[in-house]
Order: structure tokens, then sequence, then C-alpha cells
């Protein structure tokens, strides 16, 4: 049995780009499951101040990502000297729907 994909949640608390519904409704998805994932506040300001927690989510192997545009998420983490693996998937809460991206976040492991 592979192990699971980390999840990680960005609330895009300062930029307030993505919808509110989309975010709220991803979060609810993901708090109504039963799947392990990490929140963070806004992934933005973490590059902007270079946390090392990106470093440590960069490295976790199969990664999925709810944020914004995935070329955007993986300059932020290029920015803060952490680059993502090639196959980190970034799910874009600005022009998918809750929906879509709560399936691919939660899909089962091939």
């Amino acid at each position: 049995m592979s192990t699971p994909a980390t999840i990680l949640y960005c609330r895009c608390a300062y930029a307030q780009v993505v919808p509110s519904g989309v975010k709220n409704d991803v979060l609810q998805k993901l708090c109504d499951s039963s799947a392990s994932f990490e929140t963070v506040s806004d992934l933005c300001e973490m590059a902007a101040h270079r946390d090392p927690r990106l470093s440590a989510i960069a490295s976790c192997g199969r990664l999925r990502i709810a944020a914004c545009y995935p070329r955007a998420v993986k300059g932020l983490f290029e920015q803060a000297g952490s680059p993502l693996p090639a196959d980190a998937e970034i799910l874009n809460m600005r022009t998918q729907t809750a929906q879509e991206i709560a399936d691919a976040l939660l899909k089962a492991e091939a």
C-alpha cells in the first residue's frame, strides 16, 4: 500500500483573491473527510518571509496543494529556496470549483 499524498490547504488570508465561497467549501469538505491535511494562513506571506516550513512542505514527497495558480505557487516555493517536486499537484481555487478541488485532493491512490 502506498503512502497517501500530503494535502496542503492555503487559506489565502492576505491577498484575498480566492473567492471566499470556494475557500470555505473546500475547507469544509476537507474537515468532513477522514483525510489528514495541513492548512496555512497564506503561502504568499510564508514565501515573502522565507518561512522554513516551506522547505518541509516541499520535501513531503507526493503533494497536493489547494491554493491559486500553479505557476504562482511553484514560484513562491522557488522564491523561498524550496522548489516543489515536479509531480506536485496544484489545484487552483481561483478557477476550479470547490467540488473539483475536493475530489482531486481526496482521490484515492491508484
